[in-house]
């Protein structure tokens, strides 16, 4: 075995909006662990097929693309993402982005193309992953495995405060309901559907402060690395 597949692993996986993305963040900076937004990198090639003007159902084409594009994290600040030399950390955080990513992840070949990407991430002193499938699919033999929640109803007011505190315009109706749809597709989808992992802690956030939920997977992740 080799010394990045030895190097402990804590997934954070759950629906959009429950959290998953700042507490996995919050927990790697505290962990001093890498941190994998697989979410981005979905976003990252869904916005690629869409500027490259690809047709979702060219699976082939998009394999391709989610093999050849440069994605990187972090050149512009902690959280931007380029994509092939291109800034698009807003671009990928809009309700297209958030859309896309759900639409090319329901491709199998664009899945299978991202996973060892996925995988690379993984190296000493530790990392943590978020997604939706980082427990279940992609690091299985992960030393602690979290499952966020929380209504939809609450889900999308976070994504509604996120967006417009970003100055991105956005309709609460409307995120719902964009919310549900995708909540839908995920749980649905042939390959890799969102689901807890069997030994995943799950956590309720509907009622919860992010310092409460942050506090919460802290302890867990403590116990589980001693």
């Amino acid at each position: 075995m080799s010394i990045a597949a030895k190097a402990p692993v804590v997934t954070i996986d759950g629906p959009s909006g429950s959290g998953k993305g700042t507490v996995a963040s919050l927990l790697s900076k505290r962990l001093g662990f890498a941190l994998l937004d697989s979410g981005a990198l979905y976003r990252v090639l869904g916005i690629a097929t869409l500027k490259a003007s690809l047709a979702l159902d060219d699976h082939d084409r998009i394999r391709e693309l989610a093999l050849a594009m440069k994605v990187e994290f972090g050149l512009a600040g902690p959280d931007s993402v380029a994509l092939n030399g291109e800034d698009v950390s807003l671009e990928i955080r809009t309700d297209k982005g958030s859309d896309l990513a759900s639409k090319v992840g329901a491709i199998p070949a664009a899945r299978e193309a991202l996973f060892q990407r996925q995988l690379d991430f993984r190296h000493p002193p530790g990392l943590v992953a978020d997604g939706r499938d980082m427990g279940t699919v992609v690091f299985p033999d992960a030393q602690l495995k979290i499952y966020l929640t929380a209504s939809s109803e609450e889900r999308a007011q976070r994504r509604y405060k996120q967006l417009i505190g970003k100055g991105i315009g956005a309709i609460l109706p409307d995120l719902l309901r964009e919310l549900k749809a995708r909540d839908q597709r995920d749980s649905e989808r042939e390959m890799s559907p969102l689901k807890p992992a069997k030994d995943a802690f799950v956590i309720d956030t509907t009622r919860l402060s992010l310092e409460q939920v942050v506090e919460k997977v802290a302890k867990l992740a403590v116990q589980a690395l001693s």
